[in-house]
C-alpha cells in the first residue's frame, strides 16, 4: 500500500492527522537534519499502522516535506 504524507518536523508531540484528500499529515518532534525526521516518520507510521518499521520504505521525497511511503 502506498501512502502520501506531508511531514511537519519540530512539532510538539508526534501525531498523524488525515486531511480531506486522503493525505496524512505526520507531525514529529525531530528536526529535519541528517534523516532524523524521516526516521521519526517511519516510527510514527509503524505505530499507526501496527506494522514493523522494516516493512515501511520511503519511495520519494527524501528531502521534501511531501513524501510517498510504501507499507
Amino acid at each position: 500500500m502506498k501512502v502520501a504524507i506531508i511531514t511537519h518536523p519540530n512539532s510538539r508531540k508526534p501525531r498523524i492527522e488525515p486531511d480531506l484528500f486522503g493525505t496524512l499529515h505526520v507531525y514529529v518532534s525531530e528536526p529535519p537534519l541528517k534523516d532524523r525526521a524521516n526516521l521519526a516518520v517511519v516510527e510514527t507510521l509503524a505505530k499507526h499502522f501496527n506494522v514493523p518499521k522494516s516493512t515501511i520504505r520511503l519511495i520519494s521525497g527524501k528531502k521534501s516535506k511531501h513524501k510517498l511511503f510504501e507499507i
